[in-house]
């Protein structure tokens, strides 16, 4: 039988919530009556050498460690203002105390190979003691039992044993859920105890989650943690401090440690002392409304004060939590109307505040030429959306739209092309938005360049030599034109040449065509000369033209769907990038789809229809061949659906081909008018809710938003139709 020691009463136990104001208030009252001679916090060890950069952070940030040989093996520690383990290392800092990290090295938790199972067969189920306390006293919401118990409490400083017998009751009647890798842990953290009894002979003060505090009491023989830490991955671990979010310390965002409300845990650390939260809140609250342009007087915050202090006491609370915030929010501010209540709920009860990192932090060359770049372009990292419109004949809003390429390039998407905003061959629109999990891809990005352009450079160089298939070498060339890398795009150029002589697939040539086409029309803006990259165009327009008849021949439904993709590309990129010659070029291939017999009905559909919009074919000829298709028994489906795809303001204006479609329509029997219900969604699916409208106008034989011109009803037909509704509810039920 192991004989274990008792902790030695130098050493206080600080069970604590991790993010928690209340425990954060408790570890600092504790700190300063103890007095502590060394700190130890609940974190990996690897951090310590970081510990001495606290005073340069503004939190919420958060400790970044990497495996040097895998810089994507990463892993966060993250803290807020509010949080305990943050307020400790001030503290620490403070009085000039040593402090450490005291948890299993990072090297173990960044290892794929840690199990978190204890080697039994059957997982054992996770515990939430919060939970688990929270049902016992009778609330059916762990956060509102925590807020009510600790975060409220007047003398934090008695707050540490209660928390620990509480949390000894819990393991000592749970003992068999507690999992192998929450064990390991704490045998690193008693080691741990042992070395700072060793190093000093004074107090000693530990912070950790209270769930651990148990196991901590007392101290088993060295060897036994000793024997359970035998055999923990060694990998050589770097880090750095990054910028955290309050949107990342939310439990809605994953994070396995997080609160529902750090907006809120926010201010009320921040009005501890003054003792006004609830007022301060509720005039933060009628600001963010009013920003929005919505009412929110003086008036109504007073009387939202007044209703969330009687809710509390009505309800027995000490003073108003976030519960009796919200309502009262919702009753008095926003009017019943949960809409403005969600904005008030994303900004203050979650927040997207973003912390800094001081200069002397270090970080990696990449790392530290981004930032250099962000405040050169004045282009500052936000945790909030935020649309950006560039010029691109200004030299810094070319300079800006380089950076988030390049930064794209890198997988790091810190900016969103707009797409829902077209401003023509000289400005773009962005969205901006920074996420901290940005750093480790820079830290992946690393091993690229010192340099944001060096870094892009390479990888474009390393994505041109690679590529083997046409659109993916004219989509490294549209990137680097983009990144404005002029030795990327010579080798993209050249990838692009390579792969086109090897290629035999028309489709293939002609899905790079947009891209190309793209990069023609915004070449010069970016310093490329368009017309070297025209001729590419043009070889890749005419050999993929010339094999688009028989590469639709006896094709299956998802090749079709392919050619159609292809089609319609590359008729986007004729009409935006090449010269008239290949224009008539690529007509004469669509006539030649059009009028091949055996060619899939998608892809001749689609050829059809856009024939007809540029006046290749008239509605005469159309109509002909609509009426040729849907008089076959097979292909007739394809075909329309083909041929609806775009827009259906045309289909519309001409009655002759709109009659074909509905009378081939009207005329499929239930069975076929059921198997053709797919691809005509698809086809449907497309038009605007604009165009739909006009096409049920036109069905019902009304002017777009008129009365019936004529008609009676038809009870026949009207029960037909429901029949069959009815029928097709009945099969996809």
């Amino acid at each position: 039988m192991v004989r274990e020691q008792p902790l030695p009463e130098r050493v206080t136990l600080l069970g604590i919530r991790h993010h928690g104001p209340g425990s954060a208030r408790m570890v600092e009252a504790a700190l300063a009556a103890v007095r502590p001679e060394v700190v130890l916090i609940e974190g990996p060890p690897e951090g310590d050498a970081l510990l001495r950069h606290v005073p340069d952070l503004t939190p919420p940030v958060a400790l970044l460690l990497h495996d040097e040989a895998e810089p994507a093996r990463a892993a966060f520690w993250p803290f807020a203002e509010f949080s305990p383990e943050w307020r400790a290392m001030r503290w620490a800092h403070a009085n000039d105390v040593p402090v450490r990290f005291f948890d299993l090295p990072a090297a173990a938790s960044l290892d794929d190979t840690t199990s978190e199972s204890d080697g039994s067969d059957q997982p054992k189920p996770a515990l939430d003691p919060l939970g688990t306390l929270a049902e016992a006293a009778g609330f059916d919401d762990p956060e509102r039992w925590w807020e009510d118990v600790v975060e409220h409490h007047t003398d934090p400083r008695d707050l540490a044993e209660a928390v620990a017998e509480a949390m000894g009751a819990l393991r000592e009647e749970f003992a068999d859920q507690v999992d192998a890798r929450t064990l390991r842990r704490e045998a690193a953290m008693r080691q741990n105890v042992r070395q700072a009894l060793k190093d000093v002979e004074g107090p000693v003060a530990v912070v950790a989650g209270a769930w651990h505090v148990p196991a901590l009491r007392t101290l088993p023989p060295a060897s036994v943690d000793a024997a359970a830490l035998k055999g923990l991955p060694r990998r050589k671990v770097s880090g750095t401090w990054v910028p955290w979010s309050h949107g990342r310390l939310a439990s809605s965002s994953g994070y396995g440690a997080g609160v529902d409300s750090p907006g809120w845990y926010a201010h009320l650390w921040e009005c501890a002392e003054r003792g006004d939260a609830v007022p301060r809140w509720f005039a933060k609250a009628c600001a963010v409304l009013r920003a929005e342009d919505l009412p929110a007087s003086t008036a109504s915050a007073v009387e939202a004060v007044r209703l969330a202090d009687a809710l509390a006491a009505m309800r027995g609370r000490p003073s108003p939590g976030l519960s009796e915030v919200m309502e009262a929010s919702l009753a008095v501010l926003c009017g019943g109307d949960a809409t403005p209540l969600r904005l008030v709920h994303e900004q203050l009860v979650v927040g997207e505040r973003l912390g800094e990192v001081g200069d002397e932090v270090p970080t990696s060359p990449l790392a530290a030429d981004l930032a250099r770049l962000q405040r050169r372009l004045r282009l500052p990292p936000g945790a909030a959306v935020k649309p950006i419109r560039l010029d691109l004949r200004k030299d810094t809003d070319r300079e800006r739209s380089k950076l988030l390429r390049r930064l794209e390039v890198l997988d790091v998407p810190w900016g969103t092309p707009d797409a829902t905003r077209t401003l023509g061959t000289f400005a773009e629109a962005w969205q901006l938005l920074w996420r901290p999990e940005f750093a480790v891809a820079l830290a992946v990005a690393a091993r690229h360049g010192t340099t944001v352009e060096a870094a892009a450079r390479t990888v474009l160089m390393t994505r041109a030599s690679a590529a083997t298939r046409v659109v993916d070498a004219a989509e490294t060339l549209s990137r680097s034109v983009g990144c404005e890398i002029p030795e990327a795009v010579a080798a993209s150029r050249q990838a692009l040449d390579r792969c086109a002589a090897a290629a035999t697939d028309a489709l293939e040539l002609l899905a790079a065509l947009p891209d190309l086409a793209t990069t023609v029309r915004y070449g010069s803006v970016r310093g490329t000369d368009p017309e070297l990259l025209r001729v590419a165009l043009h070889g890749l327009l005419a050999r993929g033209a010339v094999g688009l008849p028989l590469a639709c021949r006896g094709v299956d439904e998802d090749t079709a769907e392919r050619a159609v993709r292809a089609v319609e590309g590359a008729d986007d990129a004729v009409r935006l990038a090449a010269d008239e010659e290949h224009r008539d070029t690529w007509q004469r291939a669509l006539k030649s789809l059009v009028a091949m017999p055996d060619a899939h009905g998608l892809p001749t559909g689609r050829a059809t229809r856009l024939l007809w919009e540029t006046g290749a074919l008239d509605s005469d000829e159309v109509a002909a061949r609509l009426h040729r298709a849907v008089s076959l028994a097979s292909g007739a489906t394809a075909f329309v659906a083909g041929f609806l795809r775009g827009s259906a303001a045309l289909l519309t204006a001409d009655p002759r081909l709109f009659g074909v479609v509905d009378e081939w329509l009207t005329g499929l029997s239930g069975a076929d008018f059921a198997a053709a219900l797919p691809l005509l969604r698809r086809a449907v699916g497309e038009f605007s809710p604009a165009e739909r409208r006009m096409l049920g106008d036109r069905v019902r034989g009304t002017a777009a938003g008129g009365a019936v011109a004529s008609g009676d009803w038809d009870e026949d037909l009207a029960a037909r139709l429901a029949e069959h509704v009815r029928d097709l509810l009945a099969a996809h039920a």
